[in-house]
């Protein structure tokens, strides 16, 4: 069923990424015995988490765990894996022409983009040595860990506002820090109050610790607040351009735009998953949407063999 145009290689299916979203649509395509090829450039956006949770029956488990697990369960069903970015894309006639990092070019007839997000991370002092061990974006991955405990949120405006009151589930000790002049309105400032969350305006000097655990904030005038945690609202952008790159509609509030259903793009025989497509940004739902994707490709890849 593999396409060959010009003498280069073919697939049914190359995806791009290999996190939980595009190993789980490895998964069905290669069940469906789809020529399925998998590029893992390495890059992770939970690289620096210690584990990985909400994941029915892995909960806990390391991200690299969850990986490798997914990638020995490709091994009966023929998915070729390569530790390879992919640093171009064009589309042709009812095919892909992709380019590897090192020069070689391959096409398929379907385009899986699993290529995720970037955290963008604010430049404090001390954050990026305890970002993954107690300073979180993601309240549903790591609130339940830092139940009960003080918690700080950093943010701006509404945003910080949002996140403040959302750790409130988990603790009843929050404080917002705004590292400066926060322009809050009277209603979020009242409804803040009314929650028992405490604002701190000043500029933050670092975050203190051992061991990438955080035991205070350091406050510009010498300060210091205890807090065994630290939340934060992290600017995102996309780990790729090649949805840009195929003329798919890519937004900085929806991510790279999809169809009604299984995850097709604006573009023709391009479909996405996982966190690209800012959906809800849990691992688990990005497995969900690969195997989403992986169902779509299947079925407009028979409707292509059967016509």
């Amino acid at each position: 069923m593999a396409t060959q145009n010009e003498g280069l290689p073919g697939y049914d299916v190359i995806i791009v990424g290999a996190g939980p979203a595009g190993l789980s649509a490895a998964l069905i395509l290669g069940r469906c015995r789809r020529r399925v090829l998998v590029c893992d450039s390495g890059q992770y956006r939970n690289a620096a988490a210690q584990a990985m949770h909400g994941f029915l029956s892995r909960d806990g488990i390391a991200p690299s765990e969850l990986r490798r697990i997914g990638r020995e369960q490709l091994a009966p069903y023929g998915v070729e894996l390569r530790e390879v970015a992919v640093t171009g894309v064009r589309a042709g006639a009812r095919r892909f022409e992709v380019s590897l990092g090192g020069g070689e070019r391959l096409v398929c007839r379907k385009l899986l983009l699993a290529t995720g997000l970037v955290d963008r991370l604010p430049e404090l002092a001390g954050l990026r040595e305890m970002y993954g061990k107690s300073v979180h974006h993601c309240p549903y991955c790591d609130g339940w860990e830092a139940r009960d405990q003080p918690i700080g949120v950093y943010g701006q405006g509404s945003t910080g506002v949002q996140l403040a009151l959302t750790m409130k589930t988990w603790s009843d000790d929050v404080i917002l820090f705004t590292d400066g002049p926060a322009p809050l309105s009277e209603a979020e400032e009242a409804r803040l109050s009314r929650h028992g969350v405490v604002v701190r305006r000043e500029r933050i000097a670092r975050l203190e610790g051992e061991d990438g655990w955080l035991s205070r904030v350091v406050l510009a005038d010498g300060s210091a607040v205890e807090r065994r945690s630290l939340f934060l609202k992290a600017r995102q952008e996309q780990r790729a351009d090649l949805a840009a790159k195929l003329r798919c509609a890519v937004s900085e509030e929806r991510g790279v735009e999809t169809a009604e259903q299984h995850e097709e793009t604006t573009t023709s025989g391009v479909f996405v998953a996982g966190d690209a497509s800012r959906d809800v940004l849990l691992a688990i739902m990005a497995a969900a949407e690969g195997a989403d994707a992986a169902f779509g490709i299947n079925c407009a890849l028979q409707e292509e063999d059967l016509a």
